[in-house]
């Protein structure tokens, strides 16, 4: 007969033996992981695109493989570069601006403002407080901010390298899941059933419908927002137009929209006397603008309904506590959450 005691010592050496194992393979693999998720996301997301373009290719698998591959480092690799090309090859340039606009007066406020109901003296008082107060005092009112921002904007571009590598790893992971993603697919499913039965099944199906979402309804209206953004504002001249649109891009992607670059835009050219193209630019941001309205519904009913502020929280939860990829990251973790979450509150219990 064996003893209570070896019966118990058995299992547990077992389990810490799996636990051990368990924890240095994602600790061996930890390099891998962020970008391993990044590309399962965009696969999973993607997915019929790749399928689509296997029919329309000869159905070849590698032709098909080879082109989602370039679309994604056009999408992922060459806004990146154009935006750092853009600061370092204009470094100068910025320095110049940022000393100039110390000179910068404020004109009167325009009869109009005060004109508005509501709102119109408070704004007029607080544009008369700014013109007052200048450019050194509006400085000096940031002044306490600039440190922590200047740290965090050195730490965050200290990381463009890293986060290049992150890309290109990115996209190899990508192209392998593309080649072989029927059978990952069904690996992850086997993998589901076996640990929750039929329901772990339906969580996976779940999971595959919010990263569709996110990636249809705010990834991919965030993109061709910020694709026409860019345009315009190449085409009317405004100055360092890559830089402003990968911060549109990012602005897109945390649903705050593109009005605050695109805006400022408008202003400066009206400022500098380029009445023609400031109307054209007007025209392309009111395009951009409510096209939020209309593509976003759209894309979004192919996947989960999620609310708004879940994305926001995804962005900003995701670049604090993971950089950069965090905005992409973020928003797709806690759709996935928040879909198995609600399937499950929502999920009827078993007749008795």
């Amino acid at each position: 007969m064996v003893s209570p005691d070896r019966e118990l010592t058995r299992p547990l050496l077992g389990v810490l033996f799996l636990g051990a194992l368990i924890v240095a393979s994602f600790w061996i693999l930890r390099p891998f992981l962020a970008p391993a998720i990044w590309a399962a996301m965009i696969v999973v997301a993607t997915w019929p695109a790749m399928l689509w373009l296997q029919a329309s290719l000869w159905r070849r698998r590698s032709l098909a493989v080879a082109a989602m591959t370039v679309i994604l480092m056009l999408v992922f690799v060459v806004p990146l570069v154009l935006a750092v090309g853009t600061i370092v090859s204009n470094a100068d340039e910025i320095g110049e601006r940022l000393k100039s606009f110390s000179a910068f007066r404020m004109p009167p406020a325009p009869e109009w403002l005060a004109d508005l109901p509501f709102i119109g003296p408070m704004l007029v008082q607080a544009w008369q407080q700014a013109a007052a107060a200048g450019v050194e005092g509006l400085a000096a009112r940031l002044l306490p901010y600039a440190g922590s921002l200047t740290k965090w904007f050195v730490a965050e571009a200290g990381q463009f390298g890293f986060l290049f590598v992150q890309f290109l790893l990115t996209l190899i992971l990508s192209a392998l899941m593309y080649a072989r993603g029927e059978v990952a697919a069904s690996a992850v499913q086997r993998f589901a059933l076996r640990l929750a039965g039929e329901r772990g099944e339906h969580a996976v199906q779940l999971a595959g419908q919010a990263i569709r979402s996110v990636a249809l309804g705010v990834v991919l209206t965030a993109v061709v927002q910020s694709t026409l953004g860019a345009i315009g504002l190449a085409i009317t001249g405004v100055p360092f137009a890559a830089l402003l649109a990968a911060v549109m891009l990012l602005l897109c992607i945390a649903q705050i929209g593109p009005s605050p670059v695109l805006v400022p835009a408008v202003i400066w050219l009206y400022w500098s006397g380029e009445t023609a193209w400031g109307t054209l630019l007007l025209v392309i941001s009111v395009v951009v603008v409510t096209m939020d309205n209309v593509l976003r519904p759209i894309l979004i009913r192919r996947g989960a309904d999620l609310p708004l502020l879940l994305i926001f929280a995804g962005v900003i939860g995701g670049l604090l506590g993971f950089g950069l990829v965090g905005i992409f990251v973020g928003p797709v973790v806690l759709a996935i959450a928040y879909t198995l979450l609600k399937a499950w509150i929502e999920e009827r219990a078993p007749e008795a």
